[in-house]
């Protein structure tokens, strides 16, 4: 006797989809197993290469890393110009005035830069009594002995560039154009402390 509905028969194949699909998602439950995976292309796993900071008996100092071709320079950081770059001329001696003309822009910028990274062992006006100077007793120059005061606009360029003494340089964290802004704000300081002192020695 037939059935009142019609029934729909499958393909032998088709009977069995339902059990893979089941299988297929209790394997996948994200549990480990201590068999090593299945590498269809296992060169593409198990490459013949050096690892960071591995060692080499191939090269003759034993380093896998090379270092750049001499005269490599990165892309965007080609500096032709080497009188802002260095702050020198071009035998080499510091430059006497700075190459950034000292705008209104230029000396608020190093007014900024220099808060951050100058006052707090220089003081907000160049004293050298800081932060340093105050909680350490660290010896921090004055920006307004004799020395400091003769120094050329590339001279006081190169120091924050490089660094002296104590002082760390800050080639990397101050842009090139940011180091020569604080040049300029820095002679504004020495120029402010000149004239009050000739203001309080007009007025003895």
């Amino acid at each position: 006797m037939r059935p009142p509905y019609p029934v729909t028969r499958l393909a032998p194949g088709l009977r069995l989809a339902p059990l893979a699909a089941m299988l297929i998602l209790l394997g996948c439950r994200g549990m480990s197993s201590p068999f090593p995976p299945i590498h269809p292309n296992p060169n593409m796993d198990y490459q013949e290469r050096y690892d960071p900071q591995e060692a080499s008996d191939f090269f003759y100092d034993g380093m896998a890393m090379r270092q750049p071709v001499a005269g490599t320079v990165a892309r965007g950081q080609l500096n032709v110009d080497h009188r802002l770059l260095f702050g020198r001329d071009d035998e080499g001696y510091f430059l006497d005035s700075s190459p950034v003309p000292a705008s209104d822009e230029v000396l608020a910028r190093g007014r900024d830069r220099y808060a951050i990274y100058c006052q707090p062992c220089h003081d907000e006006r160049g004293t050298g009594q800081g932060i340093l100077f105050e909680r350490a007793a660290t010896p921090t120059a004055t920006l307004h002995d004799e020395l400091r005061l003769g120094y050329s606009d590339g001279r006081l360029y190169d120091i924050i560039t490089n660094g002296s003494g104590l002082m760390a340089g800050y080639r990397y964290p101050l842009t090139v154009e940011d180091r020569w802004a604080i040049v300029s704000y820095v002679r504004e300081l020495q120029e402010e402390r000149r004239t009050m002192e000739a203001e309080r020695a007009a007025r003895q």
